[in-house]
């Protein structure tokens, strides 16, 4: 189908997956034998098999078969292989689609041995047959064949079996043990194929010309009647060979190695070729992509810069870094002839992955600032990176649900197949951090990290995104001021950036437990901050002093609340009279209180004294000092006219050792020597009547009435009684005794619970000291009392009307 396509590539069968099709699906792979059985592949099956899987290319799946794997089917030159494929969206393989692909190649002519090196096995395929005897055959090795062969001669008639040649011993296997041990071993009519996993137990390494390599020495005997087939089985792969090297990727394979050409004395190169992804390239193509291949007398060498044609990059992880590692799938066939066993064909197929190196991801800031949207974009990624989800204020959050935050994705995909991520969010968006800069400026910081995953190796990495951006939208704060006979008043109306910044008075935080330890004023209703500050307070300032009043002022700063980095000041400033600072009573005695003013900073008011030096202060704050005292006391000075008698004294302060007053507050009191005064005056009358408070018992009944005209009460047996919501109840409280004309019943508190308990939470007031409660949506009707034939004593009874309501929380009904 044109779900998979399939491609002949020598002795191996190729069939290539439509990454579009299986990619995120789970998938099983099975090869169908010619009864048409299914027989489904796991890693060891795979290897012991000769098949192959890989996920490459930015996930392309490749399948890749030998033409003598397990169960594919030989006529002459052509081998048939038949492929099975489930695929689910679920790895309990539910709603499996199955999908069938059967693909038939040629292959020949056969080499008489023929050498494969795939990533996941090696293996030997030898043509048999009965050799003629040589008059001057010269047995190679003759250590290994004789010891091999008393095993040969006992085995059964007509069976198989491969003798391992290890340094320290030798290990013989029938048929059925090799298939036990994960072998594999497979006979044609002409030919005998043996299969080593790289994971085997009999993998032996060894080093020619620098270069490791991993082998298998063996025999496999085949015992006939009257004869004994014996097979030279032996392989070898290299396991290293690579280096990297100023962007390139250099591979050397040695030639003609010991293991595989014991006993030969002369060699003939016949075929030397190389390519990509098993197909062979010319000399022409291999220059066109910068290949250089080099077949040297000992060694055959290939070099492939870095991110050459042929070749792709895939995302790698490192200590959480993301990178890449470029990948190519090389493949080397060098055939060569030699006196010994003729014609070898030796195909190496090896992926290259060279080491991590790290990319730096580019975060490009879009954002549309007059639409007050953050866009930023992360990338570029290569096409096997997917985004899974996102960290928000510490929280992750599934791509799914980030909307629900503010948060939009999604993708970018270019034309070479790489890709880039937006994240969209708006600037109001509560995650994102708003900071006051300057002038009018606000800075909004998008922190958020992004979580990605590899496919299909599921390796995970982080990318955190700190994006910011400047807008011209801070609105400041702004005060105005007043002050009354007593206090100075700022009123401070919030902008959009001060919602965190903190009040300071002269370097002290006003907090307010502060404020009301110096019985300031400090409300803040949200919209508006205001503090009221006392004229005679320790954090108001002193500026001057004269004839018309005293100058102060009340400075107050907004600061960061993270880095008291001042952000706005504030200040009023008004003139006060000066009687403020003195009183002058009846009796003569004298209250004056000096102020410390500006510019005279090393004033200590407990030293500030009167003409008298021994008069100091009664009460001391850091700039206020007041002194009581009598007219005729502390050298305070008299004068006389026809009218009035004037007091003068002068508060002093001295430095020390200076008799010379650095502070000179001077102060007048006058008394009037004639005075008119008028005094009201009235006859005695009798005290109204007064009510003492007193203890007693009473008598009290409370009843619902039908109708406004309380005429008719509820029985008891009408009880419960039935009301919707804002329906009228008609409430009447009498006091039953004492039945006195002289009382009178005054409603003081009245509410309402949920249950028969007056005390059961939750309450709501219905009356508050006697009148109706002023939150309600309908509030309390109080009815007149008329006397009738049943109200002998109107005074003794109360009506009131209240609408039917029930108690809620949030929007849940509260039921008892």
């Amino acid at each position: 189908t044109g779900l998979m396509s399939s491609e002949c590539l020598g002795n191996v069968l190729r069939i290539t997956l439509s990454a579009e099709y299986f990619e995120d699906k789970y998938l099983s792979f099975s090869v169908v034998d010619q009864s048409g059985i299914a027989w489904e592949l796991d890693e060891a099956m795979a290897s012991q098999c000769g098949y192959t899987i890989t996920y490459s290319s930015w996930s392309n799946i490749e399948f890749r078969a030998s033409a003598l794997s397990c169960h594919s089917h030989l006529e002459k030159d052509v081998f048939i292989i038949t492929l099975q494929i489930k695929a689910s969206h679920t790895p309990n393989t539910k709603n499996t689609t199955t999908h069938l692909k059967s693909a038939s190649c040629y292959y020949g002519p056969w080499s008489p041995r023929e050498l494969l090196c795939e990533s996941n096995y090696m293996q030997v395929s030898v043509k048999r047959e009965i050799p003629q005897i040589v008059k001057d055959f010269t047995q190679d090795e003759p250590d290994d064949w004789t010891i091999a062969f008393p095993e040969a001669k006992a085995g059964e008639a007509s069976v198989w079996q491969i003798v391992f040649h290890q340094p320290e011993e030798k290990k013989a296997l029938l048929m059925n043990d090799v298939w036990s041990a994960g072998y594999g071993l497979n006979t044609t009519d002409t030919r005998v194929l043996l299969r080593i996993p790289h994971t085997a137990e009999q993998i032996q390494l060894f080093e020619d010309q620098g270069i490791i390599f991993s082998a298998v020495r063996s025999s496999t005997f085949y015992k006939h009647q009257w004869m004994i087939l014996t097979v030279d089985t032996s392989v070898a792969c290299p396991v290293d060979g690579v280096d990297y090297t100023n962007k390139t990727i250099t591979w050397t394979v040695p030639k003609y190695i010991e293991l595989l050409s014991a006993g030969a004395t002369s060699f003939r190169d016949i075929v030397v070729e190389a390519g990509v992804d098993l197909h062979k390239l010319s000399a022409k193509e291999m220059a066109s992509r910068k290949y250089v291949l080099l077949n040297d007398l000992n060694a055959i060498t290939m070099k492939i810069p870095i991110g050459a044609e042929g070749g792709y990059y895939k995302t790698s992880v490192s200590s959480g870094q993301h990178g890449a590692k470029y990948t190519i799938n090389l493949f080397l066939e060098h055939q060569w002839e030699d006196d010994k066993w003729g014609v070898t064909k030796h195909t190496i197929i090896k992926e290259i992955e060279t080491p991590f190196e790290q990319v730096e991801l580019v975060i490009t800031n879009n954002s549309d600032l007059s639409a007050r949207l953050v866009n930023v974009t992360v990338g570029t990624f290569l096409p096997d990176v997917e985004l899974v989800n996102l960290t928000i204020e510490g929280s992750t959050v599934a791509i799914s649900e980030a909307i629900q935050h503010g948060y939009l994705t999604y993708e970018i995909r270019y034309v070479n197949r790489s890709k880039a991520y937006v994240i969209q969010v708006p600037l109001d968006a509560p995650s994102i951090k708003k900071e006051y800069m300057r002038a009018d400026m606000r800075a909004y910081t998008l922190n958020v990290t992004l979580a990605f995953i590899t496919h299909p190796t599921s390796e995970t990495f982080t990318v955190p995104v700190i994006m910011m951006s400047t807008v011209k939208d801070a609105v400041l704060p702004s005060a105005r001021g007043f002050c009354d006979g007593r206090n100075l008043h700022l009123i401070i109306a919030h902008g959009n950036v001060d919602q965190k910044w903190l009040p300071f008075i002269s370097d002290w935080h006003l907090t307010p437990k502060a404020a009301q330890k110096y019985n300031y004023s400090l409300r803040d209703n949200g919209t508006h901050l205001e503090i009221s500050v006392p004229f005679l307070s320790s954090h108001v300032n002193y500026e001057d002093f004269n004839t018309s009043g005293i100058k102060a002022s009340l400075h107050l700063t907004l600061k960061d609340d993270i880095t008291l980095a001042n952000r706005r000041d504030f200040s009023i400033s008004c003139i006060f009279s000066s009687s403020e600072l003195i009183k002058c009573l009846p009796n003569g005695t004298v209250v004056i209180t000096a102020v410390k003013l500006v510019g005279v900073e090393d004033l200590d008011t407990s030293l500030l004294v009167l003409r008298d030096r021994r008069c100091k202060p009664s009460l001391v704050t850091e700039k206020t000092a007041t002194f009581k005292f009598n007219v005729n006391t502390c050298g305070t000075s008299r004068k006389f006219n026809s009218t009035t008698m004037t007091y003068e004294n002068d508060v002093l302060y001295f430095r020390p050792g200076n008799d010379t007053p650095v502070y000179q507050l001077k102060f007048v009191c006058w008394y009037a020597i004639k005075q008119t005064v008028d005094v009201k005056y009235e006859s005695k009358k009798n005290p109204p009547p007064s009510i003492k408070p007193g203890f007693g018992t009473l008598i009290v009944s409370l009843k619902l009435f039908k109708e406004k005209t309380y005429s008719e009460p509820y029985q008891e047996s009408e009880y419960p009684v039935v009301k919707y919501l804002r329906e009228a109840l008609y409430f009447e409280v009498e006091l039953l005794q004492p039945k006195d004309a002289r009382l009178e019943l005054n409603l003081n508190d009245c509410w309402a619970t949920n249950s028969q308990s007056q005390d059961n939470l939750p309450q709501w007031p219905i009356l508050i000291n006697g009148c109706a409660n002023s939150e309600d949506s309908y509030r309390t009707v109080f009815h007149e009392v008329n006397y009738s034939p049943r109200v002998k004593f109107p005074q003794l009874l109360k009506r009131f009307e209240v609408r039917m309501f029930t108690f809620v929380q949030g929007t849940t009904l509260l039921q008892e």
